[in-house]
């Protein structure tokens, strides 16, 4: 893994996260062309790194398959890092996992990464519909071998799948009689908990910390990382990414409207009335009880919203507490507009190199 230089004048890597957010009055169709167009502005404006997330059952989230839009970003960009943020792999089989971002390598080199994560990505039920079983998150460390094991067509001796053999990979080459492919897509662990901390650090992988997620021990997460790291083939020395709900404006009070929709999301989840995106004027209007009041103020503040300055202002604080290599921007908010202008904002204050 090549390890990035700091992006601009931030002191650290700068890179974005799409969750496909589809307010309530948007369409899907619309919203996949917004993407398209932001994937395309974080290219052009000189971001690192571009990812989709993979959630199901959930009306304020579209991507539940990101290796398909992953696959259309390619043709869309030229020079930014795509990726999934992640695959949940307990919800895949890693043979169809090591193929498709096989095949995904080989349209673009050297541009793929793929983040693999625990989580569901939805509700208990779909998770049953999707897992089949329930001891599938228990299984999750050992189904990541098994994808590396695929994807370098090197299991050892007497292992069951020895010879069933992920293809693009590299055992076609071989077969093929044809230099082995020499780029191969970045495997990060993904996590909000220290378990993917110890995780990413026995194997040697980069680390990616979903701070949006929640009030989680993002500091104790990251010593942990670093203290236990064991160098692999891809990394000799820990490299950790934090990702953090970010909506930056001209106007300071608009970007707090919008990031009070995607905390009316959280609260609705929580209370199994689904994710979903409400307009800024309906989620001001929800007569909220004191608790709800204090749920969705707590959340609001979670994400780093305001002016550009204001944004950076916390983007620095996190760097500084966390030690982090690189911090993503979740984009959020109802307005697909408010996404790009934070992407437009940030770019911006940081002097990043357009292209």
């Amino acid at each position: 893994m090549n390890r990035p230089a700091p992006s601009g004048t931030a002191p650290f890597v700068l890179s974005v996260l799409d969750n496909a957010l589809t307010g309530v009055g948007h369409s899907v169709q619309e919203v996949f062309e917004d993407v398209i167009s932001l994937a395309q502005l974080a290219d052009r404006l000189g971001f690192h790194r571009f990812w989709i997330s993979e959630h199901h059952a959930m009306p304020g989230a579209s991507t539940s398959s990101p290796q398909l839009m992953v696959a259309r970003l390619i043709g869309e960009t030229e020079h930014i890092r795509l990726g999934a943020g992640g695959i949940m792999l307990p919800n895949h089989v890693p043979l169809m996992i090591a193929e498709q971002f096989g095949m995904l390598k080989t349209l673009a080199p050297g541009r793929i990464d793929l983040g693999l994560g625990r989580a569901p990505g939805t509700d208990g039920a779909t998770a049953a519909a999707l897992r089949r079983h329930h001891t599938a998150n228990d299984e999750f460390p050992e189904q990541i071998e098994e994808l590396l094991g695929f994807m370098g067509n090197d299991f050892p001796q007497g292992h069951p799948y020895q010879h069933v053999h992920a293809v693009p990979g590299p055992w076609q080459d071989e077969q093929n009689k044809i230099p082995p492919t020499k780029t191969s897509p970045d495997v990060w662990i993904l996590g909000s908990s220290i378990y993917s901390a110890h995780l990413a650090a026995r194997l040697g992988r980069p680390y990616a910390f979903a701070l949006q997620f929640g009030s989680a021990d993002v500091l104790n997460a990251m010593r942990i990382y670093r203290e236990n790291f064991r160098p692999s083939t891809l990394l000799d020395e820990p490299y950790s990414l934090v990702s953090v709900g970010a909506i930056a404006n001209d106007d300071p009070a608009e970007a707090r409207r919008q990031a009070a929709t995607t905390a009316m999301g959280m609260m609705r989840m929580f209370k199994q009335q689904g994710f979903s995106i409400l307009h800024p004027k309906d989620v001001e209007d929800y007569p909220a009880t004191f608790p709800e009041r204090q749920f969705l103020d707590e959340w609001t503040d979670r994400t780093l919203h305001g002016t550009a300055s204001e944004v950076a202002e916390g983007l620095e604080e996190l760097h500084e507490q966390t030690g982090a290599d690189e911090l993503m921007l979740v984009t959020g908010g109802h307005s697909r507009a408010i996404h790009a202008r934070t992407v437009e904002l940030v770019a911006d204050h940081y002097n990043l190199p357009t292209r």
